[in-house]
């Protein structure tokens, strides 16, 4: 299926451009460790409720489930919390081009773990892709903006090792649970285990007393109804088309074209925003795209 998990991989990154628009005002609203909390309380009611529809709890075994926790343990409570918090330090957009380098960790880590080869059409669509996500990241912002994508607060450095650190913790989970998805698990179930470890250790950070875990300001119903739609299509819907392009294609592919979700985020904030994208950010998005096709056609 050459083709099958390329597509899987862009819709995942559709699903994360769509939600990262709901994400920056309820992070700041919460803060980092309450906003990841609530959004995995969300995720794991629908991804639990999926997958007893469904009897996907049977596909998994012993040690499946363990190596689904330990992924979320890394992904998912590390990284996504570690992503928010560069989030609100730095702004979405600077934190976007941090994160964007997961696809140069799971390349170099597939081809170390899993001597995962990438051939010359996809490697050089690969180098134009991840240069055209930061380029157009990067390169995108206009003098006047001000709106929440482009704040940022405090010194930058922290939020720089926080930004990388969300980074690597992506690409070793995503190499973790490859071996697993090349059989027959259900992703939903797997996304389940994976969400409902993380809420559990975040969970027991606020049982802990930990003050960096509680709640900057009170949960409102329209935060919360921006964390449950974040959660639905970045986590639930996102994360399982990117288990399921683990299936079928290469960790550093997968990497590659699911970190395209910011410069899907440019049009989305030009219709929201009513705002032009600046030029560096139609360059980005352009290479992005040729470097898309390049992979996709190899």
């Amino acid at each position: 299926m050459p083709f099958s998990y390329d597509f899987l991989a862009l819709a995942a990154a559709a699903c994360w451009a769509v939600s990262s628009l709901l994400s920056a005002n309820a992070a700041r609203h919460l803060g980092a460790f309450a906003y990841s909390r609530w959004r995995m309380f969300c995720v794991s009611l629908m991804l639990w409720a999926a997958a007893l529809v469904t009897s996907g709890w049977a596909s998994l075994d012993i040690s499946s489930l363990g190596i689904m926790a330990a992924s979320g343990l890394i992904g998912i409570f590390i990284g996504d919390t570690a992503l928010y918090a560069a989030m609100n330090r730095l702004g979405p957009r600077r934190a976007s081009v941090l994160f964007a380098t997961h696809a140069l960790f799971s390349v170099v880590l597939g081809y170390t773990l899993f001597d995962e080869r990438i051939g010359g059409q996809a490697l050089v669509g690969g180098v134009l892709l991840v240069s055209g996500v930061m380029t157009a990241i990067f390169f995108g912002k206009r003098s006047n903006e001000t709106h929440a994508w482009e704040q940022d607060n405090g010194s930058p450095w922290p939020g720089i090792g926080l930004g990388l650190l969300s980074a690597l913790c992506q690409s070793v989970a995503t190499l973790m649970v490859k071996p697993v998805m090349a059989g027959e698990i259900d992703p939903v179930a797997a996304s389940a285990v994976r969400m409902s470890t993380a809420f559990a250790a975040h969970l027991a950070l606020l049982w802990c007393g930990l003050r960096i875990a509680k709640p900057l300001q009170r949960l409102n119903w329209p935060v919360f109804g921006m964390v449950a739609l974040n959660a639905f299509l970045a986590m639930g819907v996102g994360m399982t088309l990117i288990l399921l392009a683990l299936r079928y294609g290469e960790v550093g592919m997968v990497a590659m074209l699911s970190s395209v979700s910011p410069v899907l985020v440019l049009p989305l904030l030009w219709l929201v925003m009513k705002r032009r994208p600046a030029g560096g950010a139609w360059v980005g998005a352009l290479i992005t795209v040729i470097g898309t096709a390049m992979i996709v056609t190899r």
